[in-house]
């Protein structure tokens, strides 16, 4: 199991639209091979700065191949997209966690 971990920093004022973009976005991803699942997390600590709000997703992949094939051939049309609707709005980082 891998769990693929995007963190997001998103303009308060972006929030909203983000949010129900974001929950789309999931589901698009869920419907991709090797995705089991995914839960989406507001973060509280530590605080975001002031006017922006903070959501970490968690995936889970059944494993490496899965998650190396996502970053090849879907990851980019799908971050693409996000830009293209928020541009400057938000930042993304992304962590891969193994089980061990």
């Amino acid at each position: 199991m891998i769990v693929y971990e995007v963190n997001l920093d998103i303009a308060a004022d972006a929030f909203a639209a983000y949010r129900e973009w974001l929950d789309a976005h999931v589901r698009e991803m869920l419907a991709l091979p090797g995705f089991v699942s995914a839960e989406i997390f507001e973060c509280r600590e530590p605080a975001p700065a002031a006017g922006r709000r903070h959501l970490v997703v968690t995936y889970r992949l059944t494993d490496a191949p899965a998650l190396e094939r996502y970053l090849r051939e879907d990851a980019p049309r799908l971050r693409a997209d996000g830009i293209a609707r928020f541009g400057g709005k938000f930042n993304a980082t992304r962590r891969v966690l193994a089980a061990v």
